[in-house]
């Protein structure tokens, strides 16, 4: 298996939205051993945009998926909308203890940037965050839709007139809060 690139995430800022506390213990713990102390919590999604809305800028927001008041789900969904949250394209892991196909494809569809499933290891949520800098992928914004690109893989040049065009991926849109 090819090693991970070692990246250092100390100076990054996280948001971790999570409503059970041994589970916000575990994965604080987690990222602290990973170099990770810029950390704001919230309770549920409600709790999140109540955070968003004070101006605090995430690089990574994880979230766990069922919480009461305002689920995970819902809280990517808002997000993703870009109505009243500061920036639509932050990177979002969504993490769950639901491995079932359709629930993952429904948390991709909702615009999760990537996903967990619990029980998970300092070495998996690593592995997230290579993803997210190393294979950035393009921000698409639809109708029905708004998140990063669904599809993993090249569509193998097609050439239609239906073809997305590249606008860059988001972080040529992002700017670090070190870089505004």
């Amino acid at each position: 298996m090819k090693s991970l690139n070692y990246y250092n995430l100390e100076k990054l800022n996280f948001l971790i939205v999570e409503d059970n506390q041994f589970e916000l213990h575990v994965l604080k713990q987690v990222l602290n051993s990973l170099g990770i102390k810029r950390i704001k919590e919230a309770g549920d999604g409600a709790e999140a945009l109540a955070v968003l809305k004070t101006g605090y800028f995430p690089d990574i927001i994880i979230t766990d998926w069922l919480m009461p008041v305002l689920d995970g789900m819902e809280l990517i969904r808002l997000i993703r909308k870009g109505t009243d949250v500061v920036d639509p394209h932050v990177p979002i892991i969504m993490v769950t203890a639901h491995s079932e196909q359709s629930r993952i494809l429904a948390a991709r569809d909702a615009g999760a940037t990537e996903i967990l499933i619990k029980p998970y290891s300092a070495t998996d949520l690593y592995r997230r965050f290579v993803a997210i800098i190393d294979r950035p992928r393009d921000f698409v914004k639809a109708k029905t839709f708004a998140g990063p690109d669904r599809r993993r893989r090249s569509n193998g040049g097609f050439k239609g007139e239906d073809r997305r065009q590249n606008r860059g991926t988001d972080a040529d849109r992002r700017k670090l809060p070190s870089e505004a």
